[in-house]
This record gives structure tokens, sequence and C-alpha cells, in this order.
């Protein structure tokens, strides 16, 4: 398994999210810059973030780095901040995942997630040990910054129709689950003019009344404080807020999909471009971008891919089915705050959420998963058979099979002995057959 998954490296806190790991992975990234320029360390609100952060901190330091200690920030703000003000960044986070678990996530100079090739060489340093140790007197310069928040909150401000926002005098329900978007999302919709009922909004690491994770089961209060109050939206976000999921103005959830497809519709109407999307998404995707007559690029999974791929073609929107969403004349990373304000928007221009949601095309979809102990081995094999039938299939990121009314990608896990498989149709029945025809060919490899 690699030492970087999907999107940074996460654990246990305290078990395998240590401050000695934390230290180590400071001290590479310090080598990998050769012991020269400034790293900003930020973190989410979790409860082993302050000694997580002081052991990198520490790390950095004793490659001779200039360390900015930016404090509880969400992780797009401390990507902002790295782009104008550093040239590395460390958000100390374990994005959505449960309470217990804590991670170490890098930041290229250019404030996109550290690239593939960087992560690769940085973990080679890790693994080796051989750490550049700066001479006593090179040991680098420590500094703090409370402002990287209220920089990140002007630059939505501005990639926005502030102002047309501002006008409408929206009312908006916020849970930002007691994670990093409490010090941002609210203030910034303030800004915006709106009306803003929080709950779950004060700083809190135990994540006292809902995991990070913000999934429709634990939203119902949320949900109903928007039916109650008449709100034009809902928002909720994950614990380092790069994500964000949203209710309508009759409190309905909108699947995270269908908000990827409603954003790249919108963006899509005003500015003509190529979108970028990995290929877990849903062909929602291409049936928008036909619509607009543009090209759909696929990655492999994860935020970095489509991030890269954006600069790479200059695409005008990309994202991922999850909830987060990316804004180009902002910055090339998922950002929750960014995608609420861009939502705000689109009210502002007249269209309630429910109607861009029911504007977007229907589909089906069923997972499931299924314990490997080879991933290579049974990956290989799936690979061999179906590459010898005559559908099209697409191999960046596990197997992905296109049939003619849908498909099922088959694709190992980057963190545990599994392979996922994930189908997709118009009909229900034919995203669970599609579903069961990924399972076969993956029990057929074992």
């Amino acid at each position: 398994m690699a030492f970087f998954g999907t999107n940074g490296v996460r654990g246990i806190a305290n078990e395998y999210i240590t401050p000695q790991l934390a230290i180590d992975v400071a001290r590479s990234l310090g080598t990998y810059m050769g012991s020269t320029g400034v790293v900003a360390i930020g973190r989410d609100t979790r409860a082993s973030g302050e000694m997580l952060k002081s052991a990198a901190i520490a790390g950095a330091l004793s490659a001779g780095l200039t360390v900015i200690d930016v404090g509880i920030c969400p992780t797009p703000s401390v990507q902002y901040y790295v782009k104008e003000y550093a040239d590395a960044g460390i958000v100390v986070t374990a994005s959505h995942n449960p309470r217990e678990y804590n991670g170490i996530k890098l930041i290229a100079a250019d404030g996109s997630e550290m690239s593939r090739e960087g992560e690769r060489e940085i973990e080679k340093i890790y693994y080796s040990k051989e750490f550049n140790a700066a001479p006593w007197e090179r040991t680098g310069d420590l500094r703090h910054d409370s402002n990287a928040n209220e920089f990140y909150i002007s630059g939505i401000i501005n990639s926005v129709d502030h102002e047309l926002i501002r006008e409408k005098r929206f009312k908006v329900v916020v849970d930002t689950g007691c994670g990093a978007g409490s010090v941002t999302l609210p203030f910034l919709l303030q800004r915006l003019g709106c009306e803003v009922i929080t709950i779950n909004g004060q700083v809190d690491g135990t994540f006292p009344w809902r995991n990070p994770e913000p999934t429709p089961d634990v939203l119902t209060e949320l949900a109903d404080i928007v039916r109650k109050s008449g709100a034009n939206m809902g928002v909720a976000q994950d614990g380092d807020a790069d994500r964000a999921v949203f209710f309508d103005e009759n409190g309905e959830f909108i699947e995270e999909e269908i908000q990827l497809a409603m954003m790249a519709k919108y963006v899509l109407a005003r500015k003509k471009g190529p979108i970028v999307t990995p290929v877990s998404s849903s062909s929602r995707m291409l049936d928008v971008a036909k619509e607009a007559g543009v090209e759909l690029n696929w990655t492999a999974v994860g935020s970095i891919n489509v991030a890269r791929k954006m600069m790479e073609i200059d695409a005008v929107f990309g994202g991922e089915g999850n909830g987060g969403l990316i804004f180009p004349e902002h910055q090339y990373c998922r950002d929750g705050a960014m995608a609420c304000a861009k939502f705000l928007e689109i009210i502002a221009n007249g269209q309630k959420l429910s109607e861009l949601a029911q504007s977007v095309p229907e589909y089906f979809n069923s997972k499931t998963k299924v314990r490997i102990e080879d991933l290579p081995g049974a990956m290989e094999k799936v690979k061999e058979v179906v590459l010898s039938k005559d559908n099209e299939v697409d191999t960046r990121d596990g197997v992905k099979i296109w049939y003619d009314d849908g498909w099922v990608l088959i694709r190992p896990s980057g963190t545990e002995p599994i392979i996922r498989i994930f189908a997709e149709s118009k009909t229900k029945e034919r995203a669970d057959e599609l579903m069961n025809e990924g399972v076969e060919l993956v029990n057929s490899s074992k």
C-alpha cells in the first residue's frame, strides 16, 4: 500500500498518526524542498490536531524551513494562503473520517494538492529516514498569521457575483459539524448579506453531535430547520470543509452526483470549455457536457487528479461526485465554501435549487465491495477477461466497462484489501444487474 492514500496519509490519531510520524513527514517535505522555503501549517478542529500540528512544525523547523502557523483553517483556506504566501503547505486533517482519525495532507506551491510524483519522492525520503537536519544556527523561524481565513473569505467573495447575492438577502441554514468550516462559512455568508442560522458551529474536536462526514441520515435537523424557517438553502460541510452538501428550499437533500452536474450545467451556460471529473462520476456529467457541446475529460479518482487535469487543459469546471467542486477562477482544489457561494449565485439569478436539480438527467446506482487478499493479481485477471470482450473499457483507475445502457467500475481500495464495484444505469434493476456482473467478474478472479 502507498503511504499517501487518495488524499494524504490518515489513520487513528496517536496509534498510527503519531507525533513521530508528523515530525518525519514534515522533515521529509523539508528535505524534498532542499531545506529552504516557507511552509504554511494549519489544522482542522480534531482533538489531536494541536499535538500533530506542533509535531509537524517541529519537523519542518528541524529541516530548516520557515514555518507560518495559520491555526485552525479549512483545507482550502490553507491552500489559498499557500498559493500567495508560501512554497508549500501541511494540513493536519482527516477530512470526513470519524472523530478518532487524523492525517496529514501536503500542499504544493501553487496551492493545489501535492502531485503524485511529489508524494512519491517524499515517501521515499520518509522510508529512507535520510532527512536533512539543519545546523543549529539555520533551524527555521516560526511565525504566526491569524489572517489566513479572512484572506480566504475575501477571495471567495471576489470570485462570485457578490453584489447580486447581497441584494437578495437570502436565508441559509448551516451545519458546519463543529469542523474547520465553523470559523469561515457562517462569516462568509454574513458578508454576502445572508441571514444565517448555524447549528454545530462551535469548534469542538470531539464532534459531539455528528461525525465529520455530512451524510443525509445525520443531517435531519438541518433539513427540518430549512423547512420550518423558510430558508432558501441548507448546507453542511465535512471536517476540513473542502466539501459541502446541499438541501434545496424544500429541505430535500441534493444527491452529490446531481449537485456536481447541476453546477456543471450552470457554469457551462455562462462559459463554454472542457470539464473534468473522475471515472467514478455519474454519466450525468457526460450528458451535461454533450448538451453544452463541450468535451468531458475523465481522470483517475482523487481530487488531485481532477485539479491537475483541469490545469493542463484550462478547464472551466471540475469536481467529484462526493461534494467536492473545483472552481478554477478561485483555485484548483475542492472548496465547500466556494461551492456554497456559487449556489447562492445560482439562486440569485432566479433559479430554485429544486428546479435545477430536476433539470439534470436521472440515473440509478448500485454499489458493493468484495474482500480480496491479492488485489493486484485479482485486478490483472479482471482486466484480461474484460479486454478480451467487445465493450468499451477505461483502465485509468481500475476497470470501467461501458455498456449501451450504463457502466460498471471495478476498483481496488487504496487503504484496505477490498475491491469496490460501482454500477450505474437508467433503471435500478439494470444498475443492480451490472453490479452483480461486476461481482461475478471479481469472484472469478480470486
